[in-house]
């Protein structure tokens, strides 16, 4: 609005003729349009609320980030309709400016910086000279925070695992040692067994057989763990994400036995082929399948789906196991956070890890006292999105090498 035009429309309230006062008030509808269009323009949410909370104004990105279809609609009621779960008496002061953090759930998954400001006019006194300020309205200005967010905590998550690589290069060092000392003990015993009556060595080398067979055992898993956990760079080349369901199945087959589980399997026979790193992917199945018969202990049925739409190829493992409480869903990928006695809380966290390495996403849902399913999405055709790591991670890797 031009300065100065509703002061020169005040001084001059007394003298204007009734013909002009429509010529006025078409001006001033002008200029109220006008201050409408610039708030639209704004990619920040503006709400101007009265003393009430009842709303005055609403621009076109504050309606859209609380999916108000009608803004219009929206003047003279209350700022609590659109923002449920939340109340209005805390998030502002009559006194001072207000800025809160909040999470909005709907019409999409976004985090906003709420900024609330009491708006006063100076209202003299009558009969005096003193000027006092009313208050008059409350101004809101709404900031999506909600990428800032998530890169803070994928900074935070990364440099989570960066320690965890850390920790598990220097655990694995440690073991590494003494298991190449045990190697080279066993094969100086194995050199003096000539020495002793046939009876007593062929006992001895059963065991020292068993021995080096675990040694073995140990050192692959170390070599496995240290795999799965290091972020490493994925070699893509085109799979059918079905055959790599199955050879996870087979591949843990002998456990699936032991444990008298059933695993029913509903794989989409037209899949399109997937650029995946195939043993990545294996490793990110065989810890949620690991995860699933952990959970269902003895007995018990594994789901296992797949299906695709037009961004994603998606595999789906629904046990039936005890799920997960609504208390430890938001800890699932903290690392070493497990509800397992024996779990080492890093299955899920290393799952996420490959996954986003593949541009995809996944997902978990839990049904508590029924089981959890855990599905993973990853993109096909030419709509694949790539996860740049963290230029600090990647630096922290070179520099292991």
């Amino acid at each position: 609005m031009k300065a100065g035009f509703l002061d020169k429309l005040i001084e001059r309230i007394r003298r204007i003729q009734p013909e002009e006062v429509q010529n006025y008030l078409a001006r001033l509808a002008q200029e109220k349009g006008f201050l409408e269009r610039i708030f639209d323009a704004l990619q920040e949410g503006v709400i101007v609320t009265d003393t009430q909370g009842k709303i005055e104004f609403l621009n076109a990105a504050a309606a859209q980030l609380f999916g108000v279809p009608d803004p219009d609609n929206a003047a003279g009621k209350p700022i609590d309709d659109i923002l449920r779960g939340l109340s209005w008496n805390s998030l502002r002061s009559a006194e001072n400016t207000v800025s809160r953090d909040i999470e909005v759930f709907y019409p999409q998954h976004r985090f906003l910086n709420f900024y609330v400001a009491p708006l006063y006019l100076d209202k003299p006194v009558p009969g005096s000279t003193t000027v006092i300020q009313d208050l008059i309205a409350f101004a809101v200005i709404l900031r999506d925070i909600t990428e800032d967010r998530r890169s803070t905590e994928r900074t935070i998550e990364s440099e989570r695992l960066s320690a965890l690589t850390m920790l598990a290069a220097g655990v694995a060092h440690e073991i590494g040692n003494p298991l190449n000392s045990l190697n080279i003990h066993l094969q100086l015993i194995e050199r003096k067994l000539g020495r002793l009556p046939s009876a007593t060595r062929e006992a001895i080398e059963e065991s020292l057989t068993v021995a080096r067979s675990e040694i073995q055992r140990l050192d692959s898993i170390i070599h496995q763990f240290l795999r799965a956990i290091r972020p490493t760079t994925p070699a893509f080349e085109p799979y059918q994400l079905n055959d790599l369901v199955e050879e996870s199945v087979t591949f843990l087959r002998p456990e699936i036995e032991d444990r008298d589980i059933l695993v029913e399997t509903d794989l989409d026979s037209g899949l399109p082929m997937v650029e995946v790193d195939r043993d990545q992917i294996k490793q990110a199945f065989y810890n949620i399948i690991k995860n699933a018969f952990q959970a269902m202990k003895t007995g018990g049925i594994l789901y296992i789906r797949s299906w695709q739409d037009e961004t994603y190829v998606s595999v789906s493992f629904s046990d039936t196991g005890g799920g997960i409480s609504p208390q430890d869903m938001s800890k699932v990928f903290k690392p070493y956070f497990t509800t397992k006695s024996a779990g080492s809380g890093l299955g899920l966290l290393i799952v996420r890890r490959i996954v986003r390495e593949h541009g995809g996403e996944i997902e978990i849902e839990s049904n508590e006292g029924k089981g959890v399913r855990v599905s993973i999405h990853l993109p096909h055709g030419d709509k694949r999105t790539r996860l740049l790591a963290d230029r600090r991670e990647h630096e922290e890797v070179v520099g292991e090498k």
